[in-house]
């Protein structure tokens, strides 16, 4: 329903900093399964898997005018919402930015700050923070980055399509077997040497 491909370029025109729902999804470069193994449809993380959920979290610390809705982590990927502050979906953002409300951007540093921003912190954060695992031997080495570059979104407009993005991600564990991101499956990527621990 909602691939993981590559995307380099987001919708032309489209203002990201403005109040709406997100879908993004992130992956691993190579798609390497590096946060843990799905047991019985269920996500197990291991300790880069924990590192990435406590930064995922922290983003809406860094970023006040953003909320976070429904996410889930894969071995070797990640699912979220993020709602830009405004958003209402009984008015859908357009390509033009007219008609939607707003409830008030909180004040601070990144407040408006588009959602490539947003992501881009994200990965620096989680990546400095494994490259220190990495430096002390608990966590596997990556070739050249641990995140593809880039990222999937999908803006999401209306109440209807916001549930089924919350269901997709709800039950993508569940679906891991024929995820097309899984290497099991026959892909190109290679599943992690080993897992931190």
């Amino acid at each position: 329903m909602y691939a993981g491909h590559r995307k380099p370029n987001r919708l032309q025109h489209y203002d990201y900093s403005r109040p709406g729902y997100y879908f993004v999804t992130i992956c691993t470069h190579n798609r390497r399964c590096l946060f843990g193994d799905i047991v019985e449809g269920r996500m197990i993380v291991n300790e880069v898997g924990t590192i990435i959920v406590r930064w995922w979290k922290e983003t809406k610390n860094k970023f006040p005018n953003i909320e976070l809705d429904e996410f889930a982590i894969m071995p070797n990927h990640i699912h979220g919402i993020i709602a830009i502050v405004g958003a209402d979906l009984r008015v859908c953002p357009d390509a033009t930015g007219q008609g939607t409300t707003d409830r008030g951007i909180k004040q601070g540093e990144h407040a408006g700050s588009p959602l490539q921003t947003i992501i881009q912190w994200f990965k620096t954060m989680t990546t400095n923070e494994y490259i220190q695992g990495v430096k002390s031997g608990i966590c596997p080495p990556f070739k050249k980055r641990l995140w593809q570059r880039s990222f999937y979104d999908h803006v999401i407009r209306g109440e209807s399509s916001l549930h089924d993005v919350r269901e997709y991600i709800h039950h993508n564990p569940l679906n891991w077997a024929s995820d097309e991101n899984n290497p099991a499956r026959g892909l190109k990527p290679k599943p992690a040497t080993g897992h931190c621990p």
